[in-house]
């Protein structure tokens, strides 16, 4: 990883620790951490649970992005995707962050939609993690990961390619679908629909290929 993308990673677990220490008194002593499709609250855990949602896992992405390049086997190097590697470890520290945020906010009183912004957070990730896409390198732990594209460069590059469009796509698509109001169902398939997509695409490429 690039030593920004650690640097921003190590500021924001700081950052929810510090936010998590300075809220912790005021949690009650059980409190919601899961909800179901209709927002409505369906799990509740020990106040010390938003140290593992938070800073916890947030450490722990940190922890398996500096660990899986020493993994990579050779010509499969997670290094060869540059600073798109960091970015793509920061997310998931970024998301973990968001969802503490969420279960702080809850437990003190602020009420938000949780049948709407978990959504929102699931789209937001498909634009932030679409729209690099096309510039990961071949690699065994992150990406389209299909027998075919691991089999062929070629078919791993155009496959993101692929990929990278249609993720911001539905991402962008299901951000203006939960503002209309769309239904659960619709919203999900929103979510993963693009996936059986490049699969298949990448199929198809790879029995194109010049045998």
């Amino acid at each position: 990883m690039k030593s920004r993308a650690i640097l921003l990673c190590v500021l924001m677990i700081l950052a929810m620790s510090a936010i998590t220490a300075y809220y912790y008194p005021l949690l009650p002593e059980r409190m919601p951490v899961h909800w179901n499709f209709a927002g409505q609250v369906d799990g509740y855990g020990p106040r010390w649970h938003v140290w593992v949602i938070g800073p916890v896992m947030m450490g722990g992405f940190l922890l398996l992005g500096l660990v899986l390049p020493w993994l990579s086997p050779k010509k499969f190097e997670l290094e060869a995707s540059g600073a798109t590697y960091g970015y793509m470890i920061s997310v998931p520290v970024a998301v973990m962050a968001c969802v503490e945020l969420f279960a702080l906010s809850n437990a003190l009183g602020y009420k938000l939609d949780m049948s709407r912004a978990p959504m929102l957070l699931v789209f937001a990730v498909l634009i932030l993690l679409g729209n690099p896409m096309g510039k990961v390198r071949r690699n065994f732990f992150m990406g389209i990961r299909t027998p075919w594209t691991l089999a062929s460069e070629r078919v791993w590059n155009a496959t993101h390619r692929l990929a990278g469009k249609l993720m911001v796509a539905s991402g962008l698509l299901g951000m203006l679908a939960l503002w209309l109001g769309a239904p659960h169902w619709a919203l999900l398939v929103l979510t993963i629909a693009w996936a059986p997509l490049v699969a298949g695409y990448s199929l198809l490429l790879y029995k194109r290929l010049p045998q």
